[in-house]
């Protein structure tokens, strides 16, 4: 009797041992060595702990892309991006080919974007020596300079305490053209200008005209202000990189000939320091465009020397603003001067189109009425766009209470509805986001959700140090009114194209019921190559999605030697590495 039970336990475990090894060597659950469930800190995925070698590693992977478990396996290369520039490699703005073939540069068409079809497919190398990001909120003041390895602006703007180099870093003192005692001796003076301006209270989204390193916004996250700071890919050397390196928002724009991408009546405050923007150009139709986008009764405090010196270049330039302005109806509601020899004026947008009819002329004219997702790649308009209803511009809430509210009567989202997807963002962020995947939250602080709908997937995040660029897809449904009205901010794009931002400035990105969607109209290879351009190396990509969708992008991230993790066969987490393909040789 004793032998048999012996043999029957033996039979017992070899059965279960191989029944282990089933499961191992079959699971497509785990395709690299993956940090474990708890938000507990993982270590970053290099080439070391993947048990892959950056000089070793095969450039082809097997995968299988919208294809059938019966079909067979394509065979996908990676290549490096070519060229002296790929490091800080931006597809739609770096197109030398079509920048060449134009016929004007007057307008700044150069600046604006000029996509490469077919959209690139290329990995952006990293740079010598690049390491992890100095932690928010460390990062505000300074970061490491082989991060972003650009020393022109350290010694085109040394005299205005911009940035300095000091020794392995990057030191911003919270300098500027016009902040000649500081950013915090700025916002006080504005402050003292017009005291109806409550930071973090009335004024929450603030958009920053020619932004530098975006120290102005930088400086008004400690009270409450979530500013947009934008500035064109110009001779100021990687500002915008600087910006979002530091853990500031910001992105690359240029007020040139299209339109901003972001909808009409959305900014609390627009502020512009010595943006080094033509107001009053071809028509006026910069300054219409702010007029767009500024809120009914918002605030555009304009910090120029036409302001403040009376030479002849100035005095002409003041001239033509006064004359603008007052053709839009806008109000001077402070001018003034401090000690330190720096002068502003504050202008208020009317909340009436009544102004508008009691003027002589009617130059510029109204405009007519504007159309969801309207500003992507629309041109400029010498109009005067339409105010909105008074129930619909009616002001937001103060912050933050306007985070949960809905404004009466818009037609974008009626209230239970904005209650019910409030409700669902905020339950699925603390319950499944924060505590079930393998995501280290403390390295995380520059979030961009791909198709924010109403922005719940941001507000649910809103105490933590983090801030989240919500992106309006322009083939969904358009929300982005409500994601300002919210008091959070974004923007419209096209996940078809490259986004207007460097390499290696976002820490995870987002998105919930999308990417399987996008593969309708282009190919999800491009999609995942420009998220893996705008991911840091040891950032996350956080999918919520059909099972199929997340197969499908879980051997595509495999390709590219990320760590990939499946949650409840909804979620993924991916993680990028260190991982780039070899280079060529000479």
């Amino acid at each position: 009797m004793a032998i048999s039970v012996q043999h029957v336990v033996v039979l017992l475990l070899t059965s279960l041992l191989i029944a282990i090894t089933f499961f191992l060597f079959t699971s497509d659950n785990i395709r690299f060595p993956l940090p474990s469930l708890s938000s507990d800190y993982t270590p970053l995925p290099n080439s070391s702990n993947l048990g892959v070698s950056s000089d070793q590693t095969p450039q082809k992977m097997k995968m299988k892309l919208n294809a059938s478990h019966d079909q067979e396996e394509e065979v996908v290369k990676w290549d490096l991006c070519k060229g002296a520039e790929s490091v800080d490699y931006i597809p739609c703005l770096d197109n030398r080919d079509a920048i060449k073939q134009l016929k004007s540069r007057r307008h700044m068409e150069h600046r604006e974007r000029h996509c490469p079809e077919p959209t690139p497919k290329c990995l952006v190398p990293l740079p010598d020596n690049y390491k992890p990001p100095v932690p928010w909120p460390k990062s505000r003041d300074m970061v490491w300079y082989n991060n972003v390895p650009h020393p022109k602006l350290v010694e085109y703007k040394k005299e205005q305490n911009w940035v300095k180099k000091e020794g392995e870093f990057l030191v911003f003192p919270g300098g500027g053209t016009q902040f000649k005692y500081g950013v915090t001796h700025y916002v006080e003076f504005i402050e003292k200008a017009l005291p109806v301006i409550k930071w973090g209270k009335n004024i929450r989204v603030v958009l920053d005209v020619g932004c530098g390193v975006a120290s102005f916004g930088g400086f008004l996250l400690d009270k409450d202000v979530i500013t947009m700071s934008f500035a064109p890919k110009d001779e100021h050397e990687a500002q915008i990189q600087f910006a979002l390196e530091r853990g500031i928002p910001a992105t690359l724009s240029v007020i040139g000939t299209q339109q901003l991408t972001f909808p009409a009546n959305a900014f609390d405050l627009i502020h512009c320091a010595r943006c080094r923007v033509h107001w009053d150009a071809d028509g006026g139709k910069p300054l219409l465009e702010l007029n767009r986008v500024l809120r009914p009764g918002g605030f555009f405090i304009w910090s120029a020397t036409p302001v403040y010196r009376d030479n002849d270049r100035d005095s002409k330039i003041w001239t033509a603003m006064v004359s603008l302005t007052k053709s839009i109806c806008w109000k001077v509601v402070a001018k003034t001067v401090d000690s330190s020899g720096i002068g502003l004026v504050i202008y208020q947008k009317p909340t009436s189109e009544s102004c508008y009819k009691k003027r002589s002329t009617q130059e510029p004219p109204l405009c007519a009425k504007e159309e969801a997702n309207a500003s992507w790649y629309a041109p400029l308009r010498q109009c005067i766009s339409k105010l909105p209803s008074r129930a619909v511009q009616k002001w937001p809430e103060l912050w933050p209470k306007r985070l949960g509210s809905v404004k009466p009567q818009s037609v974008l989202v009626d209230s239970k509805t904005f209650k019910k997807d409030t409700e669902k963002w905020s339950e699925i962020v603390s319950d499944v986001y924060l505590e079930r995947l393998a995501v280290n939250w403390s390295s995380v602080r520059n979030v961009m959700d791909m198709n924010a709908g109403f922005g719940g997937f941001a507000a649910a995040l809103v105490n933590r140090p983090i801030w989240v660029m919500n992106v309006v897809p322009v083939d969904k449904p358009d929300t982005l009114s409500v994601v300002f009205d919210r008091g959070l901010i974004g923007v419209y794009h096209d996940w078809c194209e490259s986004l207007n931002t460097y390499p290696r400035t976002y820490d995870l990105l987002h998105s919930s019921f999308y990417l399987g969607d996008v593969t309708q109209r282009c190919e999800i290879v491009q999609v995942v190559a420009e998220i893996d351009r705008v991911l840091r190396p040891g950032g996350y990509l956080v999918v919520q999605d059909t099972m199929e969708t997340i197969k499908e992008l879980e051997s595509i991230l495999g390709s590219l030697h990320w760590s990939t993790k499946i949650h409840q066969d909804r979620f993924l987490v991916g993680r990028k590495g260190f991982w780039r393909p070899i280079k060529p040789e000479l």
